[in-house]
């Protein structure tokens, strides 16, 4: 243990020193005073989604009422995006925030796994090598998308947000007087001017804590572009170059002494500061348009988590017991699918995965749900050799392909052949916060017919329920015959904005009773408890302080609820119209048992694991795994769907709710709130939340309400870290991920390393823990012909004697090198047409724009051509170029009354280009057709153009390509 010790001090020095900011500060600024990296993001995608959903409402005659401005919360965006004035549907903005989370944690990564990488900041004067991060991370971010990989196109997309929102705070951009954003940076055929020789001095000594004008008058003059350097072990720097500053850079004690950088108010330059961020905002809402028109409107949102409802998702045994329970899959989908198909509560997606034995998938995934139909349609139920199957190896798959947060549908009746995975799946489980929920039939009926597999078959049998008690999700146990009397609850969690209010899991079990409060947002109650018979309970509710009722399981249908019982499930639907207040309920069982209370409630919660850097301001990034048995636990907590709401307790609930400990808050604004727990013991814990909401003007004091997380939090005297020195991999290339261990005992521990995509991969199988700590190295090879843009999820698992487990989950892109750099060219060959003086006769006038679009004959194609302005009609058509290069033509017809019009381009890597043109009135007669080459230049950032004009051209048309 003291060795153990030991090697944390270490690394608690290390990362003391890393923690010393020297950006952005990366999630919070705890004096409140400076613009931090997730400020700076999150205002941005605030912004840009606000606008793609105005677009979209315009483009179908919709409202949209919201101000974009400095005050959007996501609450406003996600109602302004979805809400109509007739809405009355709870709207969840759970899956909105979790990914800008999961964008901005990302970002906040790079300050301390790339921390000492200057180009990940453009320290040292790396512009060019700054660039390339950008601009090959956001092709990265466009594969991913194409490919619908979105939870790595956010992670490679936080890394790029980090890096292009650095050069703006650490450059001398903003001494040049440069106030809009170095669109250059991100885009790679452009070049990068002016910039600064490696003998070329730019400062002079400043001593103070606030400098001024320590860079060179001569580099302002000429607007030569620097950046400071940064060492925290070494002093050296090149002769006359400026340094970052600050206390951890030791170049700034060197001859010119002193800094340029803008982080905080508090830095040298950070007079700087805010208009450092708000340029920062800005180039962050340019990076995303771009990325917006590559890969069109509606996937734009889906990368930014905004989703009006959950996927459905299912993990389907396609074995010849099972034609039933296929049949029946496909019964509740159809209909879920019917009955939603239009509205707000329809799937934003749909995911199928099969299975038998020996082979499992593929992954079925869409939003079209004619697919989805034909897909399950397609469904037989055959062979299956030996009883148990590959269940296991599905739900990998759908645990990988399905967002954060989704709650998943395995039908089986059958055990699990592949148990080994039961770690991963769990890792998987607590990584993703997805709820899995097992529709089994006749698994049981099935293992009392096997008595010689009875040892094995009892421990998988539990392993669905070990599995569904560590998601929060349930192990449904029925006959074949009674499987359309429980799926019920599968139409229950397609509804929009479910929440858990309370959820027990009793193992062994014994009589309890349980107490929850239900708040007025919560609306459509339902109760599930699973046990197997004998099992009795009585519902009670207090409607007052001096009245209550109650009802008995011997009651179908009472004053409270109606509810059924199939298999070990009973399911009990309230039916009182004032759900608020105290409810209680008592269970009398000696076997396990499980109690689930949900509703429907825009009001919920989202948190994550962090830790935080010793030393550093606002320095916190994610961690990996389990916490540390006997440790601290710090939880980043953010409130969703409520602008007025506030946290006032939030525990940690083992899950039989025999312990309890209490978290120490700190509110971080925003609805955020950073919660700390003292020497959280062995065991299995959910988080628990209390608050107050005070939106009700009718209320003379604020409503109590709880919620609490489904996934369960396990502890671990093993920690695991890994790290890679990228989180892209080309195909047919192999990545190094080194990993180190602590333990509090010397010993052998045994590694498995896991991926969903059965890609090679090597790694020690055991290691040797002396002094608290093991090191190690995992390679995972990407096949030469897989997709660019294709994502790969690796779990690395470490056990030691004891059964204890801890690991790490790493997510990487298989990215193909791009060699197309330029986007595509156009040239406009005709223009028709005159519009009259008076706006009143527009409509009786027409105009017409033709031009043609090439990529180049190295280029790869252009993939796409979309109007993004105007009323008109727009029509494509391909010839061949004298030099063999496809030509596209477009043809854009409109009225006079539209007189704008904005066409964008993309080609197959998701390069851009923009053509803009607009109508003017002429108040001369003029030809109503002219013919006209229009020669463009653009100079670099500020896109300048220079247009050959025919004197009465009825239509002046200006050129951006970006």
């Amino acid at each position: 243990m003291a060795s153990r010790q030991r090697v944390m001090l270490l690394v608690t020095v290390v990362l003391s020193l890393l923690g010393l900011i020297h950006s952005f500060q990366p999630l919070f600024s705890f004096n409140g005073k400076s613009s931090t990296h997730r400020d700076i993001t999150q205002k941005a995608i605030l912004r840009k989604t606000a606008e793609v959903c105005r677009d979209i409402a315009a483009s179908e005659g919709r409202d949209f009422s919201l101000n974009i401005d400095e005050y959007l919360s996501v609450s406003k965006v996600q109602r302004a995006c979805f809400s109509t004035p007739t809405s009355t549907f709870a709207l969840s903005t759970d899956m909105f925030q979790s990914a800008i989370d999961d964008i901005c944690y990302s970002n906040a990564k790079v300050d301390s796994s790339l921390k000492l990488v200057m180009e990940y900041h453009f320290h040292d004067e790396t512009f060019q090598e700054g660039r390339k991060i950008i601009t090959e991370g956001m092709s990265s971010v466009k594969a991913n998308v194409k490919l619908e990989n979105f939870d790595a196109g956010r992670q490679t997309l936080g890394q790029v947000c980090h890096t292009l929102q650095d050069f703006y705070s650490h450059s001398n951009w903003l001494e040049l007087d440069k106030f809009t954003p170095y669109s250059t940076l991100i885009r790679s055929d452009q070049p990068l001017e002016n910039l600064a020789g490696p003998d070329t001095p730019t400062c002079i000594s400043c001593t103070e804590d606030i400098c001024v004008f320590n860079i060179l008058t001569e580099v302002l003059r000429k607007g030569v572009l620097t950046s400071g350097y940064f060492n925290t072990f070494s002093p050296a720097k090149p002769a006359g170059k400026c340094s970052h500053g600050g206390s951890s850079d030791l170049t700034s004690k060197k001859d010119p002494v002193g800094g340029i950088n803008k982080d905080t108010v508090e830095s040298v330059h950070g007079l700087l500061h805010s208009s450092a961020a708000k340029l920062a905002v800005d180039a962050t809402i340019e990076l995303l348009e771009d990325i917006r028109v590559a890969v069109r409107d509606k996937n734009f949102l889906r990368l930014m988590g905004l989703s009006q409802s959950s996927v459905l998702c299912f993990v389907i045994d396609t074995t010849g017991s099972m034609s039933d329970d296929i049949a029946e899959a496909k019964r509740v989908s159809f209909h879920i699918i019917d009955s939603k198909r239009g509205t707000p509560q329809e799937p934003s997606a749909y995911i199928l995965v099969p299975f038998n034995d020996p082979d499992f998938g593929p992954v079925i995934r869409t939003t079209n749900a004619d697919i989805f139909k034909d897909s399950i349609n397609k469904l037989t139920a055959s062979g299956g050799g030996d009883f148990p199957e590959m269940c296991l190896s599905g739900l990998q798959l759908a645990l990988t392909s399905a967002p954060p947060s989704s709650e998943i549908f395995v039908f089986t009746d059958a055990l699990a052949k592949d148990f080994n995975l039961k770690s991963t799946v769990t890792a998987l489980i607590e990584s993703t916060k997805s709820k899995v929920t097992f529709m089994l039939t006749n698994v049981f009926l099935r293992r009392r017919r096997r008595s010689s597999r009875t040892s094995r078959s009892l421990s998988t049998a539990q392993l669905y329920r070990d599995l569904a008690q560590a998601s929060g999700g349930l192990a449904i146990e029925v006959t074949k015959s009674d499987l359309s009397l429980v799926t019920a609850v599968i139409e229950d969690s397609s509804a929009s904005a479910v929440v858990t209010v309370f959820q027990a899991v009793m193992n062994p079990g014994r009589p309890d009773h349980f107490n929850f409060v239900v708040d007025a947002s919560v609306s459509n109650m339902i109760i599930y408890i699973t046990g197997t018979s004998p099992l009795t309970f009585r519902l009670i509710s207090s409607t007052g302080p001096d009245t209550s009722e109650s009802q008995s399981s011997s009651q179908p249908s009472g004053p409270l609820a109606s509810f059924t019982t199939v298999g070990n499930l009973r399911r009990l639907s309230l039916n009182i119209g004032n759900q608020t207040g105290l409810w209680e309920i008592y269970v009398d069982s000696n076997d396990p048992y499980s109690v689930k209370v949900t509703g429907q409630s825009s009001l919920n919660f989202v948190y994550n694991l962090v830790e935080a850097h010793e030393g550093g301001q606002g320095g916190f990034s994610l961690k990996e795994g389990r916490p540390t048995t006997g440790g601290n636990v710090t939880l980043l907590v953010t409130l969703t769907g409520s602008d007025t709401a506030t946290v006032t307790e939030v525990t940690l609930l083992e899950s039989s709710g025999s312990t309890e400990i209490n978290g120490s808050l700190q509110s971080l604004g925003g609805g955020n709130y950073l919660v700390r727990f003292s020497g959280v013991p062995g065991g299995d814990f959910v988080v628990y939340l209390q608050g107050e909401d005070s939106s009700s003007t009718s209320r003379s004091k604020p409503s109590s309400f709880q919620r609490q997380a489904s996934t369960q939090i396990k502890t671990s005297r093993l920690s695991v870290s890994a790290q890679a020195n990228s989180i892209n991999i080309e195909p047919g290339s192999t990545i190094s991920i080194p990993f180190t261990i602590f333990s509090d005992e010397t010993g052998i521990l045994t590694v498995r390393v896991k991926n969903d995509r059965s890609y090679s991969t090597t790694s020690p199988s055991t290691v040797i823990a002396v002094g608290g700590t093991a090191n190690g190295t995992v390679t995972l090879t990407a096949p030469a012909s897989v997709a660019s843009g294709t994502d790969v999820t690796l779990t690395i698992e470490v056990e030691n004697a004891a059964t204890d487990i801890n690991y790490a989950v790493l997510r990487f892109s298989v990215v193909a090198k791009v060699t197309d750099l330029a986007g595509p060219v156009c040239e406009v060959v005709n223009i028709s047409g005159i519009c009259p003086v008076s706006s009143s006769l527009c409509a009786s006038s027409q105009w017409e724009f033709i031009t043609n679009l090439t990529d180049g004959i190295n280029g790869t194609g252009i993939e796409s051509i979309t109007l993004r302005q105007g009323n008109g009609t727009l029509n494509t058509s391909t010839v061949a170029g004298a030099g063999g290069e496809n030509i596209t033509v477009a043809t854009y017809s409109a009225s006079c009354c539209s007189q704008n019009v904005e066409l964008a381009a993309v080609d197959r890597v998701g390069n851009v280009g923009t053509c803009l043109g607009q109508a003017r009135i002429l108040t001369t007669p003029a030809p109503t057709t002219t013919t006209a080459v229009v020669v463009m230049t653009t100079s670099t950032g500020g896109h300048t153009l220079t247009l050959s004009h025919c004197l009465w051209i009825s239509v002046v048309v200006s050129l951006l390509w970006k």
